[in-house]
């Protein structure tokens, strides 16, 4: 035996209307890992994700219609919630980690939830990846380096943003955002938001944020835009996020 501690936490993972079940159980269980890992004064969580779950998340993350952020799939390494997160296994394929509990004979439990076909991860686990199987057998792979290139992208996009917000400032002054190209612009607010107020515009949003901020070219223009939870308002010279408050 290893005499390894076992530690359980307990959440309610109900979604909100509207709301994606599979989101708010994600986003419970890492608050849940890390305020359990903080208990016990730890620093860093090991994940046992592996290759299947990772092309599960891009093939979610295309039907979403995501940008290279998505793309880029589930990383390595991540902090969330004063914690630190490693995914050790993201290149080993399930059938791989399956076969190794199997010659070793490890107690294991099935999750029944596993077979439900309402969850669109289960379906692409039941359905999409036989098949992919069949016609790409590489696809493990080529799936993983696709990810890798996008997060490279989305790296890059991120530093250019920071650069560009810099310049504007926090609120962003709009004047400055004004004179930045429309796809430069569109980055730069995309990172605004989520970096700085964890809000994460549709494409209709930001297309007729962008819209209105070309528009703005006088003093009395408005800009009062419901943005995820919140919207973005114009304030004299620079634009402001207000969280979850209805517009009337």
């Amino acid at each position: 035996m290893l005499d390894v501690p076992l530690h359980v936490g307990r959440v309610d993972a109900r979604h909100a209307p509207g709301e994606s079940p599979e989101d708010a159980a994600r986003r419970a269980r890492y608050a849940t890992l890390a305020a359990l890992a903080q208990a016990h004064g730890l620093q860093h969580v090991v994940l046992a994700q592996h290759a299947d779950d990772q092309v599960e998340t891009l093939l979610i993350a295309l039907s979403r219609g995501a940008g290279v952020d998505g793309l880029a799939g589930m990383p390595s390494r991540m902090e969330r919630h004063g914690v630190v997160f490693h995914r050790p296994m993201l290149e080993v394929h399930a059938s791989a980690l399956r076969e190794w509990i199997a010659a070793a004979g490890v107690p294991h439990i099935d999750d029944p939830t596993n077979a439900d076909l309402r969850y669109t991860r289960n379906r692409i686990r039941r359905l999409v990846l036989p098949a992919l199987e069949q016609a790409l057998p590489q696809f493990r792979e080529t799936f993983a380096r696709s990810a890798r290139n996008a997060a490279r992208a989305s790296r890059l996009l991120a530093e250019s943003a920071a650069s560009d917000l810099a310049e504007a400032g926090s609120p962003p002054r709009l004047a400055v955002l004004r004179a930045l190209p429309r796809e430069r612009l569109a980055n730069l607010l995309r990172h605004w938001l989520k970096s700085e107020h964890g809000a994460v515009p549709s494409e209709a949003q930001l297309e007729q944020l962008l819209d209105q901020i070309a528009a703005c070219s006088t003093r009395g223009h408005r800009i009062r835009i419901k943005v995820a939870s919140g919207r973005v308002e114009r304030e004299g010279d620079t634009l402001r996020w207000y969280n979850a408050s209805p517009l009337p």
